[in-house]
């Protein structure tokens, strides 16, 4: 599980914030990931209340759209993905400690320089975060 993640990601503990790929297709990504009780930013957001910060879930849903990118091979083995903007960003329903966050993601437009992506965050069917960005795609080394 997460070792596959691992090995589609640059990303590491405490800032990976992808647990698997159910679904990587040129269209859609489908992927998951549980915010545990231990995550470091519920110490400071807020620990009378903790709440998955929005740019943690804008974070999450850009590292899946990378994670399935990376997956389906469609920009090569060696590839990075740079965050350069977001736009439309909208934070629907907390997202707490221990909830599991369903992310599906939609390629609008892939280049071999920019990859435009938009992605919906669910806690149980609900619509938690909605969002756009756009990457720049560099390469490794």
């Amino acid at each position: 599980m997460i070792e596959d993640i691992i090995s589609l990601l640059p990303h590491r503990k405490p800032f990976l914030f992808v647990d698997k790929i159910e679904k990587a297709e040129k269209e859609e990504i489908i992927g998951y990931k549980r915010f545990s009780k231990d995550e470091f930013f519920f110490k400071g957001h807020f620990p009378e209340y903790p709440v998955v910060p929005g740019v943690i879930l804008i974070e999450t849903m850009a590292q899946c759209g990378g994670a399935g990118m990376s997956k389906t091979g469609i920009l090569g083995d060696d590839v990075l993905f740079f965050l350069a903007s977001v736009d439309k960003a909208k934070f629907r329903k907390q997202v707490r400690p221990e909830d599991e966050v369903k992310l599906v993601i939609k390629n609008l437009r892939v280049s071999k320089k920019t990859l435009k992506q938009s992605g919906k965050a669910y806690v149980n069917d609900e619509l938690a975060a909605e969002a756009e960005w756009l990457c720049l795609v560099g390469e490794k080394g």
